[in-house]
């Protein structure tokens, strides 16, 4: 999720994970979304608890695992 629209539609780089609107998160409501860029983990949480409809778990990898 990206609320930059150049980069909505591309996916992250070596891989084939899209990069998504916010919109998608509201539409498609995943059980989770992992957040790769932990440095900025608790600011896209709070996006998505702002959310309406979604009510998933944040998953962040780097420097530990967590799943809130």
């Amino acid at each position: 999720m990206d609320n930059n629209p150049a980069k909505q539609g591309k996916y992250l780089p070596g891989s084939r994970i899209p990069i998504v609107a916010e919109h998608r998160i509201v539409e498609d409501r995943p059980d989770l979304v992992l957040v790769f860029p932990w440095n900025i983990r608790d600011e896209v949480g709070q996006r998505l608890e702002s959310l309406a409809g979604w009510s998933g778990s944040i998953v962040t990898a780097v420097p530990e695992l967590r799943v809130d």
